[in-house]
């Protein structure tokens, strides 16, 4: 098969087994068509204000100083003597728009939808501003709009500052909050004055939405842990104050506005969030006002945290909630149909009302939840066979007799049906008994059966959204194990020279018509039953593959016999050793300390080789490189301890580095170096100074907060444009090449830095270096090839054909060094959780001002920087030790999906977000990099072969 053709096929086939996981586990939760449900008692608010500030940690809010202070004097207040208070749990991952979005329309975003679109609804969603008469919010443009869009009429209305005002380095964020307070009471001031404003303020089901983003701001910039950030925390909670005095003032002290502030993420203690770590996932929750419950003094409470000792209210009971349950806690407060699509479960502590209205509203909370089920067991109903459907089963209450009585008492002694299929039958009767015990004032019962039918329905929601998953990952594995053993026999033929390749036409076609036949089935079933068109791709992708792979029984015939002709000892050698080696690289993705014993293990590698003896000096320089690399992933997560002294170290190592070069260079006679580039040398150097100015000017501006400075923005684009363009110009033997292509990268990765990831470029480099001579010196000690001089290497020669000899096992260890290098150039300065919640300081150099899709460009760039790096030293590898750039990649690609397959049966959707969501991460992290190495391949060839010509050509040498 020709390479181009193969890449392009290996990347779709990649590409569609990277979308599978977004179909199997990050489909769209929504549903549409229910109807919208209203608690039928007058509500005891006629309006809502929801303070959302931004990024605020639960317990920067609720703990005291040194001197036993409040941070928020007026919220201490209303804890201790006026409303409720508790701690919301977020979900992963911990970011503005999935959390506004379960605040305020009451369901967990899919990341499918998250990845369509920042600023508006990729997805159509109810939200308790769409069922409000009217809502007016004020705040930041990244998350007003989303709310707007989309809702039916008009009737939400946004008041947003620019954008350019999200700036990072401001002199002061906290006036991003200050226009906020002052817009509000502008905004009633006018009211006062003008008749159609003032009728629509005073309207029932009105809701007043104030997002507060200097805190977060704040805590990117300065920390968590910050006076900045702490301040901003105190001007919140002064302006809330405010607030709520105009707002009595203005309405006359009705006794008719409920308060709810709370957060929609929290953030590490190095200013960043999207994990799941506590201080990412706990965000505080007041609420006080019409129709809140005043503060309910305990002797005790049983928490799984000790934050109430650390907190000092453990007097004050501490009401926890999941952050879906705010959005029917308001519509509960001012009376609007709780949000079509809404997943949250009313906290009934929250309310001070009566017991009736308690049970009316928990019974709507119930039924809305039940419209749910009931159109998604309608809509897998009616796309699946009848004798395939298999209808939900409770996983919490299950027949144990058929005899048994229709009844049995659960723990509150409540009679409630004995349940094992939600059936209509079964939703009509326990919503008839639930309505029964209202109209017989045994309100307790009926909450307590409502609560029931609400986690069956939720139970039931859940089956019936994965309803599909085991079928669509059957087939996904087949496909994986399909393609994988294809690649295999596909090195087997072409590059081993061990099996002889002969086709029987008459089989071949008869293998075709079967194979056929096979996927017009596989058709036919999934247009019966109405499914999707990506099913089909799924479904029929195996096909073609393993067609590919029966063809090929002849060399599978070969290849059996060899093995069962091989010593029994040495298969299970081999098998073992693979097998850990995955296993090291598998468990590297949880433990990056795993990476650094794989680093020592390596720098012994010469001395069970006998390389010691052949080559000291490479070898010692191997061992200590290996060594030195093998401390990083031992340190903290970068970003945690911002230190600009190292980056600065970096760049004067670099230019060190580039210095002793260019004087080696300009003493050499050696032909092969054209002494008119030493120019792009000096050039690259001046980059690398300028670089290293500009990250200890941007940070000492910032710290002053003068802002970025703008000459240094201009220099740091300027050079981040060039970083790809340079090392073209260069010449293109080894060495020179190489050295270009560090020193064009090493720019902008330094601009990109805040600490110590700043040297691990170089330490990378100087291992690849080493790696590439080792490689020859391995060559040579096994008697594969004359050693060859590496000075008069050129990466632009196309090697004879006739030069590239056959693999060995020997190969699959340059190989496995490549994989387990890409690995580390990922792992070694960071993890999933760093990813998820970068550092924004990472960028200052670039931008201050929020934006979210260059911001992650740019983290993107800084993350392949280093896989760039090992991929041309890669392409130098098989250059010298002969072999075809296909051989060594397919090599890799066998790995990568084995070890793509591995994380594939390591996905769950049970146990703590935080686990769900890193064990999804695994799999596409690992999918990215197998499709990222594809495309790797071809831009390290890129870099290494390709020339620009601007002073003419030059005269080349041959070898």
């Amino acid at each position: 098969m020709n390479m181009l053709i193969f890449i392009i096929a290996g990347l779709l086939v990649h590409c569609v087994f990277l979308a599978s996981i977004f179909d199997i586990y990050f489909t769209s939760p929504l549903v549409h068509g229910m109807t919208p449900q209203r608690t039928p008692l007058p509500p005891p608010a006629k309006r809502l204000v929801l303070f959302v500030a931004d990024g605020l940690r639960a317990d920067t809010l609720y703990e005291l100083d040194d001197n036993g202070t409040s941070q928020a004097p007026y919220l201490r207040n209303i804890i201790e003597h006026k409303g409720s208070w508790g701690v919301s749990h977020t979900h992963v991952p911990t970011e503005s728009r999935p959390g506004h979005v379960a605040l305020i329309a009451g369901f967990y975003e899919d990341v499918s939808a998250v990845a369509k679109g920042w600023k508006e609804n990729p997805v159509e969603f109810d939200s308790v501003f769409n069922e409000s008469k009217y809502t007016w919010s004020w705040g930041s443009p990244d998350i007003l709009p989303m709310f707007a869009k989309g809702a039916s009429g008009d009737h939400v209305y946004t008041y947003c500052y620019t954008a350019e005002k999200e700036d990072f380095g401001a002199q002061d964020a906290t006036k991003l909050d200050t226009w906020v307070f002052d817009h509000v009471k502008n905004f009633f001031q006018a009211a006062r004055s003008n008749q159609t404003l003032f009728s629509k303020v005073n309207e029932e089901k009105v809701v007043l939405f104030l997002h507060l983003l200097g805190i977060d701001t704040n805590g990117h910039a300065h920390r968590p842990n910050s006076r900045e950030y702490k301040d901003n925390i105190r001007k919140v909670d002064e302006g809330i104050n405010d607030i709520v005095s105009m707002l009595e003032d203005f309405y006359g002290n009705d006794g008719k506005t409920a308060f709810i502030l709370t957060s929609d993420h929290g953030m590490t203690d190095w200013g960043s969030h999207g994990a799941g770590h506590p201080s990412e996932t706990l965000t505080p929750l007041i609420a006080w006002g019409a129709g809140v419950n005043y503060p309910q003094k305990v002797t005790s409470q049983f928490l799984e945290d000790d934050f109430l000792k650390e907190w000092k209210l453990e007097k004050w009971k501490r009401l926890d909630v999941n952050q879906a349950d705010i959005a029917p806690l308001m519509a509960s407060l001012i009376g609007v149909p709780f949000p079509l699509n809404s997943v949250g479960i009313l906290s009934l502590d929250y309310l001070n009302n009566s017991a009736h209205f308690k049970a009316e509203s928990i019974f709507t909370n119930a039924v809305q939840i039940l419209e749910q089920f009931k159109i998604k067991m309608t809509q897998k109903k009616e796309t699946t066979l009848s004798f395939l459907f298999t209808p939900f089963h409770s996983q919490m209450l299950r027949r144990t007799d058929v005899t048994a009585l229709h009844c049995h008492h659960n723990l509150s002694g409540v009679c409630m049906p004995r349940l094992r299929l939600l059936s209509d039958t079964e939703q009509i009767n326990i919503l008839r008994k639930a309505r029964s015990y209202i109209h017989q004032e045994k309100y307790h019962e009926a909450v307590s059966l409502c609560k029931t039918l609400i986690s069956l329905a939720l139970e039931g929601l859940s089956y019936y959204h994965t309803y599909d998953r085991l079928f669509l990952g059957i087939s996904v594995v087949m496909g994986f194990v399909g393609w994988t053993s294809y690649v295999i026999l596909l090195i087997v033929k072409t590059h081993t020279g061990l099996t002889r390749s002969t086709h029987d036409k008459a089989s071949t076609v008869l293998l075709l018509y079967g194979f056929a036949a096979i996927g017009v089935l596989i058709v036919f079933f999934l247009l019966i039953q109405t499914c999707p068109w990506t099913y089909y791709i799924y479904c029929l992708l195996p096909v073609p593959v393993w067609y590919a792979v029966v063809k090929e029984f002849r060399v599978i015939q070969d290849l059996a016999s060899l093995v069962l002709v091989f010593p029994l000892g040495r298969s299970i050698g081999f098998l073992l050793a693979g097998a850990l080696g995955i296993e090291i690289l598998v468990f590297s993705f949880f433990y990056r300390s795993t990476l650094t014993f794989g680093l020592i293990a390596f720098a012994g590698w010469p001395l069970i080789t006998q390389l010691w003896t052949q080559a000291k000096v490479i070898t010692l320089s191997w061992t200590l490189l290996c060594l030195l690399l093998a401390m990083f992933p031992l340190m903290p997560v970068v970003g945690r301890e911002p230190n600009i002294s190292l980056v600065t170290l970096a760049g004067l190592v670099i230019l060190l580095i580039s210095s002793l070069s260019l004087a080696c260079l300009c003493k050499s006679k050696n032909k092969y170096v054209p002494k008119k580039y030493l120019t792009i040398l000096l050039f690259q150097m001046l980059s690398i100074a300028l670089s290293t100015y500009v990250v200890n000017s941007t940070h000492s501006s910032l710290h002053r907060k003068q802002g970025l400075p703008v000459i240094n923005q201009i220099i740091s684009w300027t050079t981040l444009a060039s970083s790809l363009f340079v090392p073209l110009l260069s010449p293109t033997f080894f060495f020179q090449r190489l050295l270009s292509i560090l020193l064009s990268l090493m720019a902008p990765y330094l601009l990109l830095s805040t600490g110590y990831e700043a040297l691990f470029p170089l330490v990378l480099s100087g291992l690849m270096f080493s790696w590439i001579y080792m490689e020859r010196e391995v060559l040579q000690h096994y008697g594969d090839s004359v050693k060859p001089k590496l000075a008069v290497l050129n990466f632009s020669y196309t090697t004879d054909i006739t030069q590239f000899r056959q693999l060995h096992l020997d190969d699959i260890r340059r190989s496995f060094f490549f994989v387990f290098f890409i690995v580390t150039a990922f792992f070694g300065t960071g993890n999933i959780a760093s990813v998820n919640s970068f550092d924004p300081a990472s960028i200052y150099c670039f931008l201050t001002v929020f934006n979210p899709f260059v911001m992650g460009s740019l983290l993107v760039w800084k993350i392949v920087i280093p896989f760039v790096l090992v991929s041309c030293a890669f392409e130098a590898v098989q250059v010298t030790t002969q072999l075809s750039s296909k051989s060594l990649f397919l090599i890799v690609l066998v790995i990568s999906d084995i070890m793509a397959l591995h994380f594939f049966f390591l996905v769950k959707d049970y146990g703590s977000w935080l686990d769900i969501g890193t064990s999804i991460s695994h799999y596409v992290l690992v999918m990215v990099f197998t499709i990222f190495i594809m495309l790797l391949s071809g831009l390290a060839q890129l870099l290494t072969t390709k020339r620009i010509e601007l002073w003419g050509r030059t005269k080349r040498h041959s070898m």
